[in-house]
C-alpha cells in the first residue's frame, strides 16, 4: 500500500512528460489529497529505460503498453483504492483511514502528525461535499 501525505494513493493509468516525451499509460499512484503522482514502484525501472530511449530517439509520444509487458494484477494489488471506483466510496475509505491514524497518532501523543492528519481530513471533508453536492445534479439519489 502506498502512502503519500497519510492518505492512500490511488492507483491509475497516466500520461508523464519526459523533457519532450509524453508517455501515455503508465501506472501510476496518484494522491487524491495532494494530487502528488508517484510511478509505481513495480515498473520505475522500465519506465526509466524507455522514457530515455524515446528522448534519445526525439520520440514526441509513446504508449508504455506497446512496450513493456505488465501483470496489471499485481500493479493493483499495492492499491488501497482505483481510479474506477465511485469517487464518493474513494473519499469515504480516505476520511476513515485519516480517522484511523488520527487516533494512533493520538495515542503515540504525535502531535505534528494530529495536525496534518486534521488538515488532511479537512480536505477530505471539503472533497466529500462537493461530490454530494454534485449527485443530485446527476441525478444520483
Amino acid at each position: 500500500m502506498s502512502f503519500c501525505c497519510g492518505a492512500s494513493m490511488l492507483g491509475t493509468k497516466g500520461t508523464l512528460k519526459h523533457y519532450r516525451t509524453h508517455i501515455h499509460n503508465v501506472p501510476i499512484m496518484f494522491c487524491p489529497v495532494c494530487h502528488r503522482v508517484e510511478i509505481h514502484y513495480l515498473i520505475e525501472n522500465e519506465y526509466e529505460i524507455l522514457a530515455e530511449y524515446a528522448h534519445g530517439d526525439g520520440a514526441s509520444e509513446v504508449d508504455f503498453h506497446d512496450y513493456v509487458e505488465q501483470e496489471s494484477v499485481a500493479l493493483a494489488e499495492n492499491c488501497v483504492n482505483h481510479e474506477h471506483e465511485d469517487p464518493m466510496e474513494v473519499v469515504h475509505s480516505q476520511i476513515d483511514m485519516a480517522l484511523d491514524l488520527l487516533s494512533f497518532a493520538k495515542q503515540l501523543q504525535d502531535q505534528e502528525w494530529e495536525q496534518q492528519l486534521k488538515r488532511r481530513l479537512s480536505v477530505l471533508n471539503k472533497r466529500r461535499n462537493k461530490l454530494q453536492q454534485r449527485r443530485p445534479s446527476e441525478g444520483y439519489c
